[in-house]
């Protein structure tokens, strides 16, 4: 059962809580790449990409053109830090195009 306290607290607290509570961080944290994906990256890419997945700080992105994969592995690692920004904190380490 999940313990009660009589003191007032923000939602953003209790929510924060409830997270780390119940493990959802890593949920969110892939929820979080692929919007930052799709926000950087544009309608261009976002129409050739067909799968976004986060596995243990390394992010597999799915393209269905390989002239489009070939053009983005030239900038890999501008790309990680991009997205890192965007999150606010280093998820990423690596990418792989496939």
């Amino acid at each position: 059962m999940a313990k009660r306290s009589n003191d007032n607290q923000s939602i953003e607290d209790i929510l924060k809580e409830f997270v780390q509570t119940n493990n959802l961080q890593s949920g969110l944290d892939k929820v979080d790449v692929r919007d930052a994906w799709i926000n950087l990256m544009g309608n261009g890419v976002n129409n050739y990409t067909t799968a976004i997945e986060l596995k243990n700080e390394t992010l597999y992105v799915k393209l269905s053109s390989s002239v489009l994969r070939e053009e983005l592995s030239y900038g890999t690692e501008k790309i990680i830090a991009m997205l890192n920004e965007s999150l606010g904190k280093e998820l990423v380490k690596k990418l792989v195009l496939r």
